[in-house]
C-alpha cells in the first residue's frame, strides 16, 4: 500500500494518495478499530495497560484439553493440532501438564497413528504430514518415555519415503498436494526423531530455494506469491537441512521486515493484506533464523542484543489487540478467540520477549514482569529444553532401515 501518514506515538497510518480501493478501505477500517483500542488504553491510566491475562488464558486452555464446544466439529480432522496448540500454549505460560492429562493425550495420539506410519487428523483417519507434525510436537512437549514410545519411527520413515517426489518435494499425503509446508513438516519430524537421512532429503533444499520469488519471500511452490506461513516453513526446513545459504537472505530480510505493520505493530502474512495475530510467530519467528544465518556469513552489521524488528510494537499489538477478555487470543479486535491464534500469538510474544540464548540472551518484556513467557525454539516452536530432550532421547536409538519398497520411492 502506498505511503503512510504519521500518527501520535510514532505509528504511521495508511495514506492512499486519494485512490480508495477495496483493500485500502479494509486497511483503514482495521486501523480505526486499533486506534480506538490504543486511545482507550491511554485514557485508562489506572489499570495495568500491558497485562497478559495469564489466569484467563490458562483456564481457557485447560478446558479445551478435556472438552470442546460443537463449534470445533469442523476441526475433526485436526485433532492432533488441537493437542499441540493447547500444550504449547500451556508450556509458554509455564503451566505444568498433569501426568494423567499427559498420559491421556499420549493414548489419544497413539490411536491417531496410522499402521502405514505417520498420524492422521483423528483415530482411523488417513495419515497426513500436517497432523503428523502436530502429533510429534505434542509428544515432544510431554517429553516422557510414554510419549516418545508412541512414535513408530520405522513406519514414520517409510511414510516419509512414500511421500517423497523425484524433484525433492514431498506430498502432504498420498495422492495429495505438494507445497513447502510438507518439506518443513517432514524435516521437522525427521530431525526430532533421528530419522533424517541424506537419501530422504536429496534435492529437497534445492526445491525449497526455487520457491523463493522476486519479492524475497517464499511461496507454496515455485512461481507462487510469497506468504508468511510458507516462508517460515521454507526457511526453517533449510535451517534443519543446514542449507540456508541457498536463499537470497538479504532479499528475504527486506521482505519479512516490510510485513510488520507501521501502525498496528503486528504482522501481515502477505503484501497488501491485513494484520493477523498468528503472523506474530510465522513472520517474527523468521527473524531469529535469519539473524543466525546472516551471522554465520560474517555479517558485522547485526545487532547482538535485538532482533531485526520492533519487538516492543509487536508485544503492544498482542497485549492490547489480541487478548479476549474471557481468555484466549485472536487475530485482531472484533474477531473470535481460538486455540490456533492463542498458540501463535503467544509464540510470537515469546519470540519478541527473548533474544538469543546462553551468554547472548537478552529479554525485552513490555509491561509488568508477570508478562514474561517461556522461550520457544524458533525452528520447531516448542521449548528449547523439550527439543534437546527429544533429540538426545532418539539419538540413542539407531536410524531404522525402511523397507525396500519405501526406500525406492
Amino acid at each position: 500500500m502506498a505511503g503512510a501518514s504519521s500518527s501520535p506515538g510514532g505509528r504511521q497510518r495508511l495514506r492512499d494518495d486519494g485512490v480508495r480501493t477495496a483493500t485500502s478501505a479494509e486497511q483503514t477500517k482495521v486501523e480505526d478499530i486499533v486506534q480506538e483500542v490504543f486511545d482507550a488504553c491511554q485514557m485508562n491510566l489506572q489499570s495495568p495497560q500491558f497485562a497478559l491475562q495469564r489466569e484467563k488464558h490458562f483456564h481457557y486452555l485447560k478446558r479445551g484439553l478435556r472438552q470442546l464446544t460443537e463449534a470445533y466439529e469442523c476441526l475433526d480432522a485436526s485433532r492432533p493440532w488441537l493437542c499441540y496448540w493447547i500444550l504449547h500454549s500451556l508450556e509458554l505460560l509455564d503451566e505444568p501438564i498433569p501426568q494423567s492429562v499427559a498420559s491421556d493425550v499420549c493414548q489419544f495420539l497413539s490411536r491417531c497413528q496410522s499402521p502405514q506410519g505417520g498420524f492422521g487428523g483423528g483415530p482411523g483417519q488417513h495419515p497426513h504430514l500436517a497432523p503428523t507434525y502436530a502429533a510429534i510436537n505434542a509428544l515432544c512437549i510431554i517429553g516422557t518415555e510414554e510419549a516418545f514410545g508412541v512414535i513408530n519411527r520405522k513406519k514414520l520413515l517409510e511414510y516419509l519415503h512414500s511421500l517423497k517426489q523425484p524433484d525433492g518435494s514431498f506430498l502432504m499425503h498420498i495422492g495429495g498436494e505438494v507445497d513447502v509446508r510438507s518439506a518443513y513438516c517432514a524435516a521437522s519430524v525427521a530431525s526430532l526423531t533421528n530419522i533424517l537421512t541424506p537419501m530422504l532429503f536429496a534435492r529437497t533444499a534445492e526445491w525449497i530455494a526455487r520457491c523463493q520469488n522476486w519479492e524475497g519471500g517464499i511461496g507454496g511452490v515455485p512461481g507462487m506469491e510469497a506468504h508468511g506461513g510458507y516462508t517460515f516453513c521454507g526457511m526453517a526446513a533449510l535451517v534443519i537441512l543446514k542449507k540456508e545459504h541457498l536463499l537470497n537472505l538479504r532479499s528475504l530480510l527486506r521482505w519479512v521486515t516490510s510485513r510488520q505493520m507501521r501502525f498496528e505493530g503486528g504482522f501481515q502474512g502477505r503484501c497488501n493484506k491485513l494484520v493477523d495475530g498468528c503472523y506474530s510467530f510465522w513472520q517474527a519467528g523468521l527473524l531469529p533464523l535469519l539473524h543466525h544465518a546472516l551471522h554465520a556469513t560474517g555479517d558485522t552489521a547485526l545487532n547482538m542484543t535485538r532482533w531485526m524488528f520492533d519487538q516492543s510494537a509487536l508485544q503492544e499489538y498482542i497485549l492490547l489487540c489480541c487478548q479476549c477478555p474471557a481468555g484466549g487470543l485472536l487475530d485482531k479486535p472484533g474477531k473470535s478467540r481460538d486455540f490456533y491464534h492463542t498458540c501463535y500469538c503467544l509464540s510470537g510474544l515469546a519470540i519478541a520477549q527473548h533474544f538469543g540464548s546462553g551468554d547472548l540472551h537478552q529479554e525485552v518484556v513490555l509491561g509488568r514482569p508477570e508478562n514474561r513467557l517461556q522461550a520457544t525454539h524458533p525452528v520447531y516452536n516448542i521449548s528449547p529444553e523439550k527439543v534437546m530432550r527429544a533429540v538426545m532421547h532418539f539419538l540413542q536409538q539407531p536410524v531404522p532401515s525402511p523397507e525396500p519398497a519405501a526406500a525406492a520411492n
